[in-house]
């Protein structure tokens, strides 16, 4: 089997050193090269063609972002960010992945040679996926005319019109999800029910996620806080690190955040805010299921089949990995599975048969 051959980026020597030694250790990858500046990294891509790259985003000569941005356009390939843990960082990292790379790792500000060390499987890992992930060519959006406002929140969405606050959208995604997640999110007006989500991040991201999609979206968006209501027109972000679920006070939906042991190797996870959407909101749960590697989350989107909800995969063809979707599918969980550009349209329309549907009734 031919190896995963990978190119190093990073201006720091040690780091340079300690990546390339962590990826030949791997009996299914090779590092090829390791490059100090985008610059020299850019002829080490054209001569050596690497499967994937790791880079890091504060770069001598070139900014990281800008080559990232050019690399997405011209030649576009599997990249993994290795990003400071800062909140800057943070801020940083979540544009690298709106330009096209695929994840990220968070290597820590102090102690990095260890730090590093400590998180070889984390690195290995990613590189893996990446190499067999659907990488599409990222287009620039135009540039606004001199003088012109910024853009601010999306197109106008029409209202759903009146709908029970008992619903609730569960959304469930991994590698490639902070893209779709937001793709789904910015289609949704502002009078759609609650939208709780997990999307796979390590703790020190989330909280900028959530407010980059705030700044987006037409509802408003969070990360999630321990015993907080749950209202309709929000969005809730598990925090990175803790588990999500729903529960029941009265008559009103509360946020659970806490901490505890990884559910199918991840914390947050899918799979605790699906059984949860299963157990507490039964009929009235909307599931969907984005893009992401493995299997987290799709027995759990099946018990919310069984409770009643109506849920929704990617499809193939438009995600970046197509694992989670895939044994969702594979589990009988899906009662439809569509393009990530037709997941908000199909939601709004099934929430607004639903809606006419308890007008009759009244």
């Amino acid at each position: 089997m031919a190896k995963t051959t990978v190119v190093v980026v990073d201006d720091s020597a040690l780091v340079r050193s300690i990546l390339t030694e962590i990826i030949n250790r791997q009996p299914d990858m090779q590092c090829i090269g390791a490059a100090s500046d985008p610059l020299v990294a850019r002829e080490m891509i054209r001569n050596l063609n690497p499967d994937v790259i790791t880079l890091d985003v504060e770069m001598p000569r070139m900014d990281g972002l800008d080559f990232l941005s050019r690399l997405m356009r011209l030649r576009p390939m599997p990249v993994v960010m290795v990003s400071t843990l800062t909140e800057r960082g943070a801020e940083v990292t979540l544009k690298a992945l709106e330009l096209g790379a695929l994840d990220f790792v968070a290597k820590p500000k102090i102690g990095v040679a260890d730090g590093i060390r400590q998180l070889a499987d984390e690195i290995t890992e990613k590189i893996r996926i990446a190499a067999k992930a659907h990488v599409r060519r990222h287009v620039a959006p135009p540039a606004a005319a001199p003088g012109a406002p910024a853009a601010a929140k999306p197109i106008t969405v029409a209202s759903i019109g009146r709908l029970s606050t008992e619903k609730i959208i569960f959304i469930g995604a991994s590698t490639g999800g902070t893209e779709a997640t937001k793709d789904v999110l910015v289609n949704l007006p502002a009078d759609c029910p609650a939208v709780v989500i997990t999307q796979h991040m390590p703790p020190g991201f989330t909280k900028s996620y959530a407010a980059r999609l705030d700044g987006l979206c037409k509802i408003r968006v969070k990360e999630a806080v321990d015993g907080e209501r749950i209202l309709p027109g929000h969005g809730y972000i598990a925090p990175g690190g803790l588990h999500l679920s729903v529960e029941r006070s009265g008559a009103n939906y509360i946020a659970r955040v806490q901490d505890g042991e990884p559910v199918n190797r991840h914390k947050p996870s899918v799979e605790t805010l699906f059984l949860s959407a299963a157990r507490v909101v039964g009929p009235n749960a909307l599931g969907i299921m984005l893009t992401g590697m493995g299997a987290d989350g799709a027995r759990a989107m099946k018990v919310m089949k069984d409770a009643g909800s109506y849920n929704f995969c990617q499809d193939e063809q438009s995600c970046v990995v197509f694992g989670m979707p895939r044994e969702a599918i594979a589990a009988g969980a899906a009662d439809e599975v569509l393009p990530l550009n037709q997941i908000a349209p199909r939601l709004i329309e099934r929430l607004r048969s639903t809606a006419g549907m308890s007008l009759n009734r009244v």
